[in-house]
Formats: structure tokens, sequence, C-alpha cells
């Protein structure tokens, strides 16, 4: 779905209805749609729905949970021959040691995401939790679910992790993960039966409205700014075919 209802993916068939068709308003039409989510202001307003009402949080601010679990965010493998994985965004993992470090709970859950496109990465959970054991993280208070390639199956995977191994029966925690992913998130985790704090990090919209308004950057048309809309719109999609919207 995002392939084909992304800004590229209707401006590409677009053009290939052009060249079917040769009606020159949907050359039009494809320019206004590239001009329009390409302009920096409007990714910027896209984000900053996604991420509302989010807002980031000091760590004194949040109450004590039965524990913290942190979403994959991905890890990458740079070129060469080295084995060391690089961070793709490491603000999720951090604000999870933060968050133990913190006493928010005494359990520090990170789930096993992979990415079935790319091969020689371990789940993310796995290494995640050999950071945070260099972090001086005592490893008994350190939990990481099976592989899992998407939220939903990040919430069965932490339900049954709850269940089987730490929680008998209360299943409270603190959800830590990307602003504009967590409404979406929180309301998969919910329908799980699982009972969220959300603690949102990873904010991509500016500071303030104002701020994106009179920057005369933003209305000059960006590949960045496309990039950025389209990934909004990804997610936009991601709560329609979850019914997240609330």
């Amino acid at each position: 779905l995002p392939l084909i209802f992304s800004p590229l993916g209707i401006i590409l068939l677009l053009l290939l209805f052009f060249i079917i068709k040769n009606n020159r308003k949907l050359i039009y039409l494809a320019f206004t749609i590239l001009i329009f989510f390409s302009n920096g202001f409007v990714s910027d307003t896209l984000w900053r729905l996604l991420e509302h009402p989010w807002k980031r949080l000091d760590y004194s601010l949040v109450n004590p949970s039965d524990g913290i679990v942190v979403l994959s965010s991905g890890r990458i493998l740079p070129p060469g021959k080295t084995k060391i994985i690089e961070w793709a965004d490491p603000d999720r993992f951090l604000a999870g040691i933060n968050l133990y470090k913190a006493n928010k709970s005494s359990r520090l859950i990170f789930t096993g995401g992979i990415d079935p496109m790319v091969s020689g990465l371990p789940p993310e959970g796995d290494i995640y939790i050999r950071e945070a054991i260099s972090m001086g993280i005592p490893k008994e208070d350190l939990f990481t679910t099976y592989s899992v390639t998407n939220t939903l199956q990040e919430a069965k995977a932490i339900k049954q992790l709850l269940s089987d191994e730490i929680l008998s029966s209360q299943k409270k925690i603190i959800l830590v993960t990307s602003a504009f992913h967590m409404k979406r998130a929180k309301k998969i985790f919910e329908r799980e039966g699982i009972s969220v704090l959300p603690y949102p990090v990873d904010f991509k919209s500016n500071k303030s409205f104002l701020y994106s308004l009179k920057n005369p950057l933003n209305w000059v048309p960006s590949s960045y700014s496309f990039y950025n809309s389209s990934t909004a719109i990804r997610e936009i999609i991601g709560r329609i075919v979850y019914r997240a919207w609330k």
C-alpha cells in the first residue's frame, strides 16, 4: 500500500497513464503533487499531525511501571568487511536505558526486531541487551522477545513474554517508541490487553508551527522534504489499516 499510495507511487502512476492516454492534465497533476509534497512546510505539518499530542517528557514525570518496553527502531550494517553494526537512531534505546536508571522499572525489555529483507543482522533485542550490559545494566533485568517484523508481532511477543516469564497477571508497561509511531503502537498493544504508559521519543517535527512557517528554506522544494512527506504518508496508511487514529 505505501508503494502505491505514496506521493512517488501516485506520480509514477500518473506518468504511466499520461503515456497511455497522452493527456497533458496528468502531467500537470503529477507536477503539482511533486511540488506540494517536496515542500518543507507540508512535510513538517504532516509530522506535527502524526506526533500530536505527544511531547518529550522529563523522566521524573513518568510513573513507575511493571516493565519498560523499547520497540525496535532499526540497525544497519555499514559497507566493508567490519562486523560493527551502526545505529539508525538511538533515541528509543537511550530512553529505555535512562528510564531504567531513573528507577521507573526493574525490567527493561527490548523487542527482537528483524528485517526479513536484510541478512546478517541478529534480532535487534540481542544487540540492545549487549549494549545495555556494557552500560552497566544487570543482565537479570534485561529481556527480549522472539524475532518480530512489525508492530503487531511486537505486541503479541511482549504479551507472551509478560505472561510466560515476567508478569503472571499484571501487564502495565512504559512503551518507548518514536512519537509519530506511538498512537498506532499504543492502540495495538492495548488491543492485546496490555496497559500502556506512553513515552514518545525521536520527534521529527520542528519545535513550533511558527518556526516552520517562518523558515524560508521550508518553502523551497527538496528531496529531503519529499522523503519526509512520503514517510509520514506511510504511517498514515498504517493507522488506517490498523484503525489507530484515536
